[in-house]
């Protein structure tokens, strides 16, 4: 009896962790997206008022902005880091991808990282088209 009480705590335990890891990538999954929603939007915004638009990130405080100004804070235990042009780079810690009115944008990649896990937001400069790519699906 001792044995099998023993037994359905370790299973319970085994499933326990498989159920906290699998919530946390789906947490950082989800903020990828709306992460890339945010990026969509700010293109949209540029195409329709004909003007260009900003979306700034700032990798210190794990937040970015676009085109409504709210700081959108990214879950905790997150590491951000940004790839773009040269003349976005405001300061050390805060990026901007500019999007144009004709679609177009500055380009970059925001890369998120929670342990061996990478997602990838890609912004394409030539057409501004944003994609997510996961690095775990894509091994």
């Amino acid at each position: 009896m001792l044995a099998v009480i023993l037994l359905i705590g370790i299973a319970a335990a085994a499933v326990a962790v498989s159920v906290t890891h699998g919530l946390a990538s789906a947490r950082i999954n989800a903020a990828a997206g709306e992460l890339a929603a945010s990026l969509r939007a700010t293109r949209t915004q540029a195409i329709v008022h004909g003007q260009q638009r900003i979306f700034q990130i700032d990798t210190s405080n794990a937040t970015y902005s676009g085109t409504d100004k709210r700081d959108v804070r990214l879950p905790k235990g997150l590491d951000l880091s940004v790839t773009s042009a040269a003349s976005d780079q405001s300061s050390g810690d805060v990026a901007r991808i500019r999007f144009f009115p004709d679609g177009s944008s500055t380009g970059g990649r925001i890369t998120l990282r929670s342990g061996r896990r990478e997602w990838h937001v890609n912004v394409s400069w030539l057409t501004g088209a944003i994609s997510i790519y996961d690095t775990a699906k894509n091994t």
